[in-house]
């Protein structure tokens, strides 16, 4: 809902304090460090064995199928050792996967061909066993030209798509004249090829016991590899301060509601600092803060870019907007209850993750939304309600209404852009900051106004008397240049009709959110259509048609709900991006990154 003002401090204590500093600092958690020293003048750090492989390592043994009860304690517990240990039991398990699947693959091969174990070269009598596998098409040119070639041949097994042919001959026959190329079946009996394709799945069931086993290790090594993670951020910290032998300096970026906190700590570890408000050639970080209950707006927010320090904190609008253009392309009642009870078996699972906590209540206010415009479309499923129930007099849209929809999704888009240049009206710091966005609302009300005003004389003089007036803000005041001499009167008029420009990206953005009429429709018409190919299956005299209709049914509404999950996703945050961003967010910034401990509590 905001972001939290902070402040630059300067943290000055004794070079021989310098670890207990630090490590003080990290254990209160709140500070984004600032180098004051140059990446060259920075120490490297080393671990004894890289970060990044102890994070694979804690991934692998994360991803098993039942995990072990975890082992807490344990004086002899080797971090390096363990590391290295689910390293090469991942490599195992991938080397032994890699070879089931191959043999997999090499018997489904040989199974046409029956019980296959080539005798001895010495056996045959200089002759050759050469294999062919012939569609059925070519089948009939396949055998004249082994009659021409005087090649003897066997039949060995026939598919409804091939035919399997052995040829006897001493050499190959001659591929340009044969259709088909010949097929590789390989030195070893079909016998072998199972025996080794059991051993393969036996040897990888123990490497997945072994997975298993070192499963229990989890949290010690999770503990460990955030003490090693601290580790590095202490050291990575430490190059960036500056230290003359006798005084040492530490710089960052604090919440200034944390400034007591930090008063506090030099209190106790007698240490001097000094906070300073951020000056304008600053480029502070962005902590964004929101309730808990609309954090899920911020995750969205922030999936896309970090608002800058000086500018506002989208996530609210977002979080509200997002839900509203996901119930605009679902457009179906039916389906939000379903993805309802989806959510619900999935709420306590959901719920071991903050972004999973998070991701949940955007859900709920989504198919919240969702449900609600689904009952005001009176779409179930794609069926309409009989003219008895009184769902129906809860029906207030009608997706097939096209021009009623698409004044629909353009009253939404207007409002939305009227949304975004409001705020930045409202916080813009002189005249020129103001005077363009609201210009630009007023051009957008004129179009609105003449749009749906259409055959009325007033509405249509009001419109014309809005663009104009938004057209002249815009092209008069949207200049910062000073008028110290008469040719800055025309420069500032060049720069208002560089500004001017801007009217064709307007008239995009608003058309952009035709989408949501287009897919809803799509949405609701797919839903039908399937609802009409299944009941012409159930009243067919098709054999098993009341199985085939429900088949219909359950395929096809699982597509379309598939589809329409995928396009609110994408479309309803697409719509925030770009189009609202675009006139909303003027910076992107960069998040804060506070120095703070990872070891876990046990």
């Amino acid at each position: 809902m905001s972001i939290v003002p902070l402040a630059r401090v300067t943290v000055v204590g004794l070079s021989a304090d310098k670890d207990r500093l630090i490590d003080g600092l990290q254990r209160l958690g709140c500070l984004h460090l600032i180098p004051l020293e140059s990446p060259a003048e920075q120490d490297t750090f080393v671990t004894p064995r890289p970060i990044e492989e102890a994070q694979q390592a804690l991934r692998y043994l994360s991803d098993v199928r039942r995990r072990r009860h975890q082992t807490r304690v344990d004086a002899d517990f080797d971090f390096d050792r363990l590391i290295a240990e689910a390293l090469a039991t991942r490599q195992r398990q991938r080397d032994a996967e890699d070879r089931l699947l191959a043999l997999e693959a090499r018997l489904r091969e040989l199974q046409p061909w029956g019980e296959i174990a080539l005798p001895d070269l010495d056996l045959l009598g200089g002759q050759r066993l050469w294999f062919y596998r012939v569609p059925h098409p070519k089948a009939r040119w396949f055998r004249e030209v082994l009659v021409g070639l005087d090649v003897p041949y066997q039949l060995l097994h026939e598919s409804p798509r091939h035919l399997y042919f052995a040829l006897i001959a001493p050499s190959e026959p001659d591929p340009e004249a044969l259709p088909v190329p010949r097929s590789h079946v390989g030195a070893l009996p079909t016998a072998e090829v199972r025996r080794d394709l059991d051993a393969a799945r036996t040897a990888l069931e123990e490497v997945e016991a072994d997975h298993e086993a070192l499963s229990r290790w989890i949290f010690l090594l999770s503990r460990h590899l955030a003490q090693a993670e601290d580790s590095q951020a202490r050291a990575q910290a430490s190059g960036m301060t500056h230290d003359d032998g006798t005084l040492l300096q530490l710089q960052g970026w604090l919440p200034s509601r944390d400034i007591s906190r930090l008063d506090g700590f030099a209190r106790q570890h007698g240490l001097a600092f000094v906070a300073e408000k951020p000056e304008p050639r600053d480029t502070p970080p962005t902590l964004l803060s929101n309730p808990v209950s609309l954090t899920g707006g911020q995750d969205l927010v922030t999936f896309y870019e970090t608002p800058g320090y000086r500018d506002w904190d989208p996530s609210i609008v977002v979080f509200f907007s997002f839900a509203l253009f996901f119930a605009m392309i679902l457009a179906d009642a039916g389906y939000a209850l379903v993805l309802a009870v989806l959510l619900g078996l999935l709420w306590k699972g959901m719920g071991r993750s903050p972004a999973g906590r998070h991701f949940r209540l955007v859900a709920v206010v989504g198919l919240s939304f969702a449900l609600l415009y689904g009952v005001l479309a009176g779409s179930y499923f794609g069926v309409v309600p009989p003219a008895t129930s009184p769902l129906v007099q809860l029906k207030l849209l009608d997706l097939n209404d096209y021009e009623a929809m698409i004044k629909v999704s353009l009253v939404v888009g207007c409002l939305h852009l009227l949304l975004a240049n409001g705020i930045v009206a409202i916080r813009g710091p002189g005249v020129v900051a103001r005077a363009r966005p609201l210009g630009w609302m007023a051009v957008i009300l004129a179009g609105l106004v003449v749009y749906l005003g259409a055959g009325t004389a007033w509405l249509v003089n009001l419109g014309a008397g809005l663009g104009v007036g938004g057209l002249l803000t815009i092209l008069l005041l949207s200049s910062d240049r000073p008028i110290a001499h008469p040719a800055a009167l025309i420069l500032r008029l060049v720069d208002g009709l560089g500004s001017l420009t801007n009217i064709s990206k307007l008239f995009g953005d608003v058309m952009s959110y035709l989408r949501l009429f287009a897919l809803g429709l799509a949405s609701a018409s797919l839903a039908v259509t399937f609802n009409q190919l299944a009941g012409q299956v159930y009243h067919s005299d098709v054999a098993l048609g009341v199985p085939i209709a429900i088949l219909i049914l359950l395929l096809g509404h699982g597509m379309n709900l598939l589809l329409a999950i995928i396009s609110g996703f994408v479309h309803g945050l697409r719509l925030n991006f770009i189009e609202f961003f675009n006139w909303s967010l003027s910076e992107e910034g960069y998040p804060f990154r506070p120095f703070v401990k990872k070891e876990p509590v046990s």
